[in-house]
C-alpha cells in the first residue's frame, strides 16, 4: 500500500494505491457502498423476524400509515404492539424511539397505495424493508470512512489518513456482528442512531475546519433525529468533544463548547421523551424476561446481589471484547441462563475485569502519544457504556446489536495497527484474510435470519440455556407442525417443541407462554391431559390470561369429543365438556357435544337443554347453504331428544324445521 503525502487542503485528491490500482476518496466510498450492500443483498428476500411484530405488522399505529404518525409521537414505542396502557413499559425507563417506527408507517403508506385498500400489513412483502435497511447501511459505511477521514486528515495523521479510514471503514462493513442490526428490520433504529451520531461529528469537524458556524445547526437537528431514533446517541455528546480534544488542537474546554448545540437537542429529547413516558423510570421488573439479574430463592424471584450482579455484567462484557475479535458463533438471544449466574471466583470474569482496567488506562495513557489508540478505546468503552447494564438496565444480559455502535472504536483500532506495519505485504495478506473470513461469516449468518423459524431452530443450538429461546424454537415447531397433516414427521416436530419448553420452564418456572405453548403441543398430540395441565399451570401463572383460557376451552371440548367418541368414556367426556362450557358458554361446538353426551347418558331433559341452547347459538337470518345445513342438522338433533322421551309433538315439530332449512335431513339422522 502506498499513500500519496498531499493535503486534503489541496484541490488535488489523496490517493491510495493498492494492488496496483489507484484509489482516491471517491473511489473508495463506490467500493464501500457497493461491498456493503453486497453483503446483506442475501436479506432481500428474507421474512419478518425477531421483533418486527412490534415496531411493523402489529403495531396499531403503524397499521393506520401516516395517520398513526401522532400516536408513534405520543406514545411508548411497545404501546402500538401491546394496545394496553402499562404492557409498553416491560423494561425499567420504557422505550421512546418514534423515528424508524414513523418510517416503517410511511413505507406501509406507500404498500398500500399501490397495492389499494385490500392490501394486508402482515402480508406486506418485507422486501421495501430490507432494501431501505441494506442501503442506509451502504450509506453508513461510506460517511464511517468520510467522517474519520475529516478527522484524521487535518491532524498530524494526514498521511496515513486515508489508508487508516479505508481500512476502519472495510472492517466494519463486513463484520459479522452488525448482521442483527442489518438483517432484522427492526434493527434500524440502530442504523439511523449511528447514521446521525456520526454525521453530526462530521459536521461539527466541517465546522472547526471551515471556521463556519452553519454546520453547528445542521448538526444539532440531526442529532435530534438520532436521539428520536434510539437513545444510545446520546453517547456522541463525550464521543465528540473528545474527537475535537484529541484531532483539532483544542481544549477541552473549547471542544465542549462545540458540542454546546447538540446538548441543546439533548434537552428537547429529553424533555419530549419525558412529556410521553414521565420522568420515572420505576422499579426493575420482577420478571426474568424482563430482568436478567433475578434468582429463585425459596419458590420466589429475588434481585442478584452485589457480587453476583457486577461479575454477571462484567462477563457480558469480556463476551463483547470476544465476539469483535472472533464472532463465532453467534447467536441473536443471550437471554438467561444462555448467560449463566456469576461471580468473583470465576476466571473469566477477572480476565475481564482486568482486560477493561487496562484498556481503561490505556485510553487515558495514550492521549498524547498514540490519539488513535486512545480515541479508538475510549470511543469503544464510551458507546458501550449505555448498553453495559451499568448505566441502567437494558432488559437482557447482552445482545449482538449492542455492539453496532462501539464497534467503529474496534474497527478503528485494527486499522490503525494493520497500517502501522511496515511489511506492506504482510499488511495486505492480513487484511484480506479478516476482509474475506469476515465477510464469508456474514453472508452464511444473514441465511439464519431468513425467517422466525429458521433463526430460532438454528440459535437453539448455541443458546442452549436460554429460556427465552427455548420458548420461542418451541413455538416455532409447534406453529410449523400444525400446517402439517398427522404423521412421523409432525409428531416428531412437536415432541421435539415440548423438549424445548420443557427446559424453558425449568429454567424459569413461572415462564406463561412457554407453559401456553406446551398446551398447544400436547393439545396437537391429542395429549389432553398434558395439555390441560400446562394451561392449568400457565393460569395459576397469570390468571386472567386471556389465551390460554380460550386454548383451555378448546382443549377441553376436544378432550370431551375424543373420550366420547373415541374411548365411549361419557362420563370423562361429560367432565371435561361442562368445564369447557364453564369457560365458554357461548361455543357452539361445545354446547352441542354436551347435548349429545347427555343424550348418550340417558340423560334427556338435559340432552334438550343442551341441544336448545346450540341451537340458539346459530344464526338466524341470510344463512348460507352450510349454514342451514348446520341448523339442520341442530334441529333434527334436539328432535331426536325429544323423541326418545316420548315427546312426539316437539320431535315432529323439529324434524319439519329441519327439512325446511335442507330436504335431505333426515335421510342423514
Amino acid at each position: 500500500m502506498k499513500f500519496s503525502t498531499l493535503s486534503v487542503t489541496k484541490k488535488i485528491l489523496p490517493q491510495l494505491s493498492l494492488l496496483g490500482l489507484t484509489l482516491n476518496p471517491s473511489k473508495i466510498k463506490a467500493i464501500l457502498f457497493v461491498l456493503s450492500v453486497l453483503l446483506y443483498a442475501n436479506t432481500l428476500g428474507h421474512q419478518y423476524t425477531q421483533d418486527d411484530a412490534i415496531v411493523i405488522y402489529d403495531n396499531m399505529y403503524v397499521e393506520q400509515g401516516v395517520k398513526g404518525i401522532p400516536g408513534l409521537l405520543t406514545k411508548d414505542t411497545f404501546f402500538g404492539f401491546f394496545k394496553v396502557e402499562g404492557k409498553a413499559n416491560l423494561v425499567s425507563g420504557g422505550r421512546y424511539r418514534p423515528l424508524t417506527p414513523i418510517m416503517f408507517a410511511i413505507e406501509w403508506q406507500i404498500y398500500k397505495t399501490i397495492k389499494g385498500e385490500s392490501a394486508d400489513i402482515k402480508k406486506m412483502q418485507p422486501f421495501l424493508g430490507h432494501l431501505i435497511s441494506v442501503l442506509l447501511y451502504g450509506l453508513l459505511t461510506v460517511l464511517i470512512f468520510s467522517t474519520l477521514f475529516r478527522l484524521l486528515s487535518h491532524s498530524e495523521y494526514q498521511e496515513s489518513a486515508l489508508k487508516v479510514s479505508f481500512i476502519a471503514a472495510l472492517l466494519f462493513a463486513v463484520h459479522p456482528i452488525h448482521t442483527e442490526a442489518i438483517a432484522n428490520i427492526k434493527g434500524r433504529d440502530e442504523i439511523v442512531a449511528l447514521l446521525a451520531s456520526v454525521y453530526a461529528l462530521y459536521l461539527v469537524l466541517k465546522s472547526i475546519d471551515l471556521k463556519s458556524n452553519k454546520y453547528l445547526l445542521g448538526s444539532s437537528i440531526i442529532f435530534f433525529l438520532g436521539l428520536m431514533s434510539k437513545e444510545n446517541t446520546i453517547t456522541y455528546l463525550a464521543v465528540i468533544p473528545l474527537a475535537l480534544y484529541l484531532f483539532r488542537s483544542t481544549t477541552m474546554m473549547t471542544a465542549i463548547k462545540k458540542t454546546l448545540p447538540l446538548l441543546g437537542a439533548t434537552i428537547l429529547f429529553l424533555v419530549v421523551r419525558t412529556a410521553v413516558l414521565g420522568n420515572s423510570f420505576g422499579a426493575e421488573p420482577m420478571e426474568l424476561m424482563n430482568n436478567p439479574y433475578l434468582k429463585i430463592v425459596n419458590n420466589t424471584y429475588v434481585p442478584f446481589d452485589f457480587g453476583e450482579k457486577s461479575a454477571t455484567i462484567m462477563f457480558t462484557l469480556g463476551k463483547y471484547i470476544n465476539l469483535m475479535f472472533f464472532p463465532h458463533p453467534l447467536t441473536h438471544d443471550y437471554y438467561p441462563r444462555h448467560v449463566e449466574v456469576m461471580n468473583w471466583g470465576n476466571v473469566t470474569v477477572i480476565l475481564s475485569l482486568v482486560m477493561y482496567l487496562i484498556m481503561t488506562a490505556a485510553g487515558f495513557m495514550f492521549l498524547k502519544k498514540n490519539k488513535i489508540a486512545s480515541f479508538s478505546i475510549l470511543y469503544f468503552l464510551i458507546t458501550l457504556s449505555i448498553v453495559s447494564n451499568i448505566v441502567f438496565p437494558i432488559g437482557t444480559n447482552m445482545s449482538e446489536r449492542f455492539m453496532f455502535m462501539p464497534s467503529i472504536g474496534f474497527a478503528l483500532f485494527i486499522a490503525a495497527l494493520i497500517a502501522k506495519l511496515k511489511n506492506e505485504k504482510l499488511a495486505y495478506g492480513l487484511l484480506l484474510v479478516l476482509i474475506f473470513a469476515l465477510s464469508i461469516k456474514t453472508i452464511t449468518r444473514n441465511n439464519v435470519w431468513y425467517d422466525n423459524f429458521t433463526l430460532f431452530t438454528t440459535d437453539i443450538k448455541t443458546s442452549k440455556r436460554s429460556a427465552k429461546l427455548l420458548n420461542a424454537a418451541g413455538g416455532a415447531l409447534t406453529t410449523e407442525a400444525g400446517k402439517l397433516p398427522d404423521g412421523p414427521k409432525k409428531t416428531q416436530m412437536l415432541n421435539e417443541a415440548i423438549g424445548h419448553l420443557n427446559e424453558a420452564v425449568k429454567i424459569h418456572p413461572t415462564y406463561k407462554n412457554a407453559y401456553l405453548l406446551l398446551g398447544n403441543a400436547h393439545n396437537f398430540l391429542k395429549n389432553y391431559e398434558q395439555s390441560i395441565a400446562n394451561y392449568d399451570l400457565c393460569l395459576r401463572v397469570s390468571p386472567g390470561f386471556e389465551t390460554a383460557i380460550e386454548n383451555l376451552g378448546i382443549t377441553l371440548r376436544e378432550a370431551g369429543r375424543y373420550s366420547g367418541e373415541q374411548k365411549n368414556d361419557m362420563v370423562n367426556a361429560r367432565k371435561y365438556l361442562m368445564r369447557a362450557y364453564g369457560l365458554n358458554n357461548k361455543d357452539y361446538a361445545t354446547v352441542r357435544l354436551l347435548g349429545v353426551v347427555h343424550g348418550m347418558s340417558g340423560d334427556q331433559p338435559n340432552a334438550i337443554r343442551f341441544f336448545k341452547e346450540a341451537l340458539a347459538l346459530l344464526p338466524s337470518n341470510n344463512l348460507t347453504d352450510g349454514q342451514k345445513r348446520q341448523k339442520a342438522q341442530a334441529y333434527v338433533e334436539l328432535g331426536t331428544a325429544y323423541s326418545v322421551s316420548k315427546d312426539e309433538t316437539n320431535a315432529q315439530l323439529n324434524f319439519q324445521q329441519a327439512v325446511k332449512l335442507d330436504p335431505n335431513a333426515l335421510n342423514k339422522k
